[in-house]
């Protein structure tokens, strides 16, 4: 399952337990599982900022990579 597919169960998950029309012990298993895939994505969010490198080049024409979130205007 990719992040937008484990994101759309995560929203389903949400959508369902906002109803309360599910018995508690149901509500509970829904609860698990969404917080088994929250954690899923954020995992895979994590991994993506740390991918996620901008090169720069100063005035003397050297490149350097910084971490995107570091990164200034």
């Amino acid at each position: 399952m990719n992040f937008e597919e484990k994101l759309k169960e995560l929203e389903e998950i949400v959508n369902k337990l906002d109803g309360g029309n599910i018995s508690l012990e149901e509500s509970i298993l829904l609860f698990e599982k969404g917080v088994k895939l929250s954690k899923a994505c954020q995992r895979i969010l994590n991994s993506a900022e740390r991918k996620v490198n901008v090169l720069l080049e100063d005035n003397s024409g050297n490149v350097s990579k910084e971490k995107f979130d570091e990164v200034k205007e």
